[in-house]
């Protein structure tokens, strides 16, 4: 499982915390695309796909979420409940995203820009595609 917990700097201050991502230093590839998921409806989940290529760096800025990860044959739950750290999903590896706090607000930091070409989006497709890589 490649999928890990990166812990990003805290800067405290009475004014506000700040935290940064920055590409290479503490995000370990370039940022090549970013989005947004919130408002998310209780009960409801994202994600559900793969990427063959893209990595992702995902952080709950706010609120909290899990992140399940699964790499074909060993899955972990990932709670991402603080602002200064992220889950770092290497490509191919399937994640769910669930059990949303109202009001979270989950960021992504993504390794390519979007291509509806390296979904995997059927985890059974998921399933052969990681049989042909062996």
């Amino acid at each position: 499982m490649n999928a890990k917990i990166l812990d990003l700097p805290k800067i405290t201050d009475p004014r506000g915390n700040l935290t940064v991502c920055e590409g290479f230093h503490n995000v370990p590839f370039e940022v090549r695309r970013v989005y947004w998921v919130y408002d998310v409806p209780g009960g409801e989940s994202r994600g559900s796909h793969a990427h063959k290529h893209c990595r992702e760096f995902i952080i709950a800025v706010s609120g909290a979420f899990s992140v399940t990860v699964n790499d074909g044959t060993e899955e972990k739950t990932f709670l991402l409940n603080h602002p200064y750290q992220g889950l770092l999903v290497e490509e191919n590896q399937w994640r769910t995203l669930e059990d949303f706090s109202s009001g979270a607000v989950c960021l992504v930091l993504a390794s390519e820009p979007f291509s509806e070409d390296d979904y995997i989006r059927d985890y059974d497709e998921y399933k052969k595609y990681l049989e042909c890589l062996k």
